[in-house]
């Protein structure tokens, strides 16, 4: 087991994967060191983690400051590439071994379409997935929150719920908006499918325009999120994790029956 999630950081962290050859006359201790140290550049690489409890492992995800799509980012971003989460989100379904996913965001959006490439991966995994939302889960955050199994937000967590902007040039021409209009369907009906909010209630916070200065749209914390149904429960960390280990031993009693 040891080794199939060491080869599982190597897949993570793009090392290349070659058959470990022990050498007895080694000590221990450096032994140790190389085992630890695919779990560490996971960590500085793709800001993931894999852990495990009572034999059960699961990876950690980070959705961190700007979603980034088809164009690079200034340097002094703090950026989520969706090139380095699509493949993880591949590695864990396809593992023997990780058994559960948590997906943490602090996120103030980003490009809409990598967003929901992301989301619609997590929303179609067999894996037990959990989602949790700290800090901000804003624009397209919204989407790839409620894409996992269970929804979780802090209480002082905000999420932002406004149309779709587009940087840029832009034709003020009929077919722009209704490009708009199109792209903006998608977002609402992903929502609407995978949590409890309706498609009217969702574009009535979309379109509002009595909340926000200089944009349409409305603010919700994190009470707000769950009493409007965005948002499945209102929790921290460890009430997200008990819920992901409890969806681990259903779905393996499941598959002993």
């Amino acid at each position: 087991m040891k080794n199939d999630i060491n080869e599982f950081y190597k897949f993570q962290t793009g090392t290349v994967s070659e058959p470990d050859k022990k050498d007895d006359s080694e000590p221990q201790e450096q032994e140790q060191e190389q085992a630890d140290f695919p779990r560490e550049q996971q960590i500085v690489t793709n800001g993931s983690i894999t852990v495990s409890k009572l034999g059960h492992y699961i990876h950690c995800i980070t959705i961190i400051g700007q979603i980034e799509g088809h164009f690079i980012l200034s340097p002094q971003n703090k950026t989520t590439k969706y090139e380095h989460v699509i493949p993880q989100l591949v590695a864990v379904e396809e593992s023997d071994d990780i058994e559960g996913l948590i997906v943490i965001l602090n996120t103030v959006g980003g490009d809409i379409e990598a967003g929901l490439a992301i989301a619609e991966l997590i929303s179609g995994m067999k894996t037990p997935v959990v989602s949790l939302v700290l800090g901000g889960g804003h624009s397209i955050g919204v989407p790839l929150a409620v894409s996992a199994k269970r929804s979780f937000i802090v209480p002082s967590a905000t999420m932002t719920v406004h149309p779709v902007r587009m940087n840029g040039l832009v034709l003020g021409v009929p077919q722009t908006l209704s490009y708009f209009d199109k792209m903006q369907e998608r977002i609402v009906r992903f929502v609407t499918a995978n949590s409890g909010i309706s498609a009217d209630r969702f574009r009535e916070l979309m379109m509002d325009t009595g909340e926000l200065v200089l944009d349409v749209g409305t603010v919700l914390d994190g009470e707000s999120a769950v009493r409007e149904g965005l948002i499945d429960e209102l929790g921290g960390l460890s009430d997200a994790l008990d819920y992901l280990y409890g969806l681990i031993l259903d779905k393996n009693e499941k598959d002993v029956n």
